[in-house]
């Protein structure tokens, strides 16, 4: 594996207590509802999995894989759909859950395109906010794990050229591997 230097911003015990406080706030808000949890393949497995594992109520998961393109100077919020839901959301409330947010372009799409499906409610739950780097101010942001500065992290599913999303705990990237 290529290493590089990475600087713990958030330990696995602090992402650990944080996932189980944001775990029983959605319980206590979801409990005798209808509950769908979404996330995006590949980043938000990990914050997905140990939070619907602290959940105190029923939910039923699913997944979403989509493909950013990215312009020559930075996001443009055109998403492109790899893999829909195998579940039907109508009448049901959604809790999409996040990674990271920075712009909102992304998870602005997502709202947009799981509002048209009709659900009960739809609410975002993310791990990370990025707030300095918004671009959408009205996202139906929920729940958050932790507010970060303008840092290139990885960790905890968050990748750099698909490495380190192992790691148990987000860091910041000092330096590009590769030398790029």
């Amino acid at each position: 594996m290529v290493t590089a230097p990475i600087d713990v911003l958030f330990t696995e015990a602090e992402i650990r207590t944080r996932v189980g406080e944001l775990a029983a706030a959605i319980s206590r808000d979801y409990a005798g509802r209808d509950l769908l949890v979404v996330t995006v393949l590949k980043g938000g497995v990990y914050f997905l999995t140990d939070l619907t594992r602290a959940l105190e109520i029923p939910v039923t998961i699913d997944f979403l894989a989509i493909s950013s393109y990215r312009g020559g100077k930075g996001p443009t919020g055109v998403v492109r759909l790899l893999k829909d839901l195998d579940e039907e959301i109508t009448g049901r409330s959604v809790l999409l859950v996040e990674d990271i947010i920075d712009t909102g372009l992304t998870a602005s799409y997502l709202v947009r395109a799981l509002q048209a499906r009709d659900p009960a409610d739809l609410a975002i739950c993310t791990l990370l906010d990025k707030r300095v780097r918004r671009l959408v101010e009205t996202l139906p942001i929920r729940y958050r794990g932790f507010e970060i500065p303008d840092v290139f992290v990885v960790g905890y599913g968050l990748d750099y050229r698909q490495l380190y999303r192992n790691l148990p705990y987000v860091g910041v990237l000092r330096a590009d591997p590769a030398g790029a």
